[in-house]
């Protein structure tokens, strides 16, 4: 099963990832492929997978990812040779994916694997603080950019099986935490 976990930049979900990882025996995260540079505390394989652009776009000519897209300016990818192991290992999936690339995914995986998608919804301020607070040293300007971002990610909500208002860290862990044991007795039906 695949568990996909999207909302704008500072919505909560690495951390929320994490946490379930912790709290879960069967779930594992997939890092993506990113052309942009690690944030402090990052580590390669963990949270990222981290390349440069001519190595990303190179892997995009031999198709080597299920979906990619070029956000903030950088590109951010799922490689399909990782996907397709950790789906064989029987494990659950916790994945971050942004709108785009989950639309994608569930276009090319849905009569493959289980899917489940959840939307972290942020209000505007809360998400302005968050960015803030992180540790990126954002600019300003990188701030607006990733909020003016927040319109168009609410657009996509209808593809979600579910919405949780991230404003409680522990009751959408638990929320989460619920979804996936349901989901997972439904598919094991």
């Amino acid at each position: 099963m695949l568990v996909i976990l999207s909302g704008v930049s500072g919505a909560g979900k690495d951390t929320i990832t994490k946490e379930l990882i912790k709290r879960m025996d069967n779930v594992i995260s997939l890092p993506s492929y990113t052309s942009r540079n690690p944030r402090p505390g990052e580590e390669e394989g963990v949270q990222y997978h981290f390349i440069t652009k001519q190595e990303f776009e190179k892997r995009i000519a031999n198709n080597e990812f299920y979906e990619y897209d070029l956000h903030h300016e950088n590109y951010y990818g799922t490689s399909r040779k990782l996907m397709n192991d950790k789906i064989a290992s029987g494990k659950i999936i916790v994945k971050d994916i942004e709108v785009n690339g989950t639309e994608n995914l569930i276009k090319l995986l849905k009569d493959e694997t289980k899917l489940v998608t959840i939307f972290l919804r942020v209000e505007k301020e809360e998400l302005r603080r968050r960015l803030i607070n992180r540790g990126d040293n954002l600019s300003e300007a990188e701030i607006e950019l990733r909020l003016g971002r927040l319109e168009y990610e609410e657009t996509k909500i209808k593809l979600y099986d579910y919405m949780i208002k991230n404003d409680d860290f522990e009751k959408t862990v638990q929320l989460i935490m619920t979804i996936i044991e349901n989901e997972s007795r439904l598919e094991n039906k």
